[in-house]
């Protein structure tokens, strides 16, 4: 089979279930053919998620046109070092960049603020820190950043979508610090148990991705199991983080069935049962 053969489509759940993050601009299909397929297995609500000025500005027009959909903009941990650094060297998706400095980043916020006042944009994220792929010189400019979003979706009344990566005690303790959102979702959840236990000690959801299928991924069946339902919701982060057997080929909403259906065994729960659940969380959540 083709790594990059698009996954065959699951058996439909019974029960509608929302993809609470996902990224349409970032797939083959087209936006219609994405909900189609996700309708198809019972998938009839996604969040789109922008990672840039420009994806979130997408992400908004997307969630204008679309009911199924809703927006969630922000600029990305590692999207603000590039913004006031530079990007010389660029990436195959992302070109270079000249360093823009600390105007540049306040002006970008700007904009993400001016597209969070707007009704069909339901969250503020992905934003949060990032310590994979930015090294101490981006630190604060992530700081910064994440700190910047987490009060523009308090003076929206957004939900925090939150990035974590290699970073889980930071970001905790700015959460603790600047005061958390009274929605915030940890996004494609990365913590143990422990830090399950913490998530849900302070009300934050805690939204679980196609990784929580992999063999290598113990620690977090571990804080799915330990994590409360009505704190519990799924994702697909596609087209990445595409849930086994099909790991390293495309991913797409349409696949949150299998990733839901392991999360079910891990939970103890029927599927029917854990799928209301996360519909009803992922409505509290993105207040829809």
């Amino acid at each position: 089979m083709s790594r990059t053969e698009a996954p065959p489509l699951p058996e439909p759940l019974r029960v509608p279930v929302a993809d609470s993050h996902t990224h349409l601009d970032m797939q083959d299909a087209t936006v219609e053919e994405a909900l189609a397929r996700a309708a198809a297995v019972n998938v009839t609500t996604v969040v789109q998620v922008g990672c840039d000025v420009a994806g979130s500005r997408w992400a908004a027009e997307t969630a204008a046109a679309h009911p199924a959909v809703h927006a969630s903009v922000a600029l990305h941990p590692n999207e603000a070092p590039r913004i006031v650094h530079g990007d010389p060297d660029g990436t195959a998706r992302r070109g270079a960049r000249e360093p823009g400095g600390k105007a540049a980043l306040d002006e970008a916020l700007a904009e993400i603020d001016a597209l969070a006042a707007l009704d069909h944009v339901r969250g503020v994220g992905e934003t949060g820190l990032d310590f994979f792929r930015t090294g101490p010189e981006g630190i604060a400019a992530q700081e910064e950043s994440f700190r910047a979003h987490i009060e523009i979706a308090k003076r929206h009344g957004k939900a925090l979508v939150i990035h974590d990566r290699d970073a889980h005690a930071d970001v905790l303790r700015v959460l603790a610090d600047a005061g958390a959102p009274e929605r915030t979702v940890f996004h494609c959840y990365s913590g143990d148990a422990e830090m399950a236990r913490i998530c849900a000690r302070a009300g934050y959801f805690m939204s679980f991705a196609g990784n929580v299928t992999f063999k290598n991924a113990q620690p977090l069946r571990d804080a799915l199991a330990v994590a409360p339902v009505e704190l519990v919701l799924v994702e697909t982060d596609a087209p990445f983080l595409t849930p086994a057997p099909y790991r390293g080929r495309p991913n797409a909403p349409y696949l949150i069935p299998v990733t839901l259906r392991a999360m079910a065994e891990v939970k103890g729960l029927e599927e029917d049962v854990l799928a209301a659940a996360i519909y009803d969380n992922t409505a509290r959540a993105f207040d829809f």
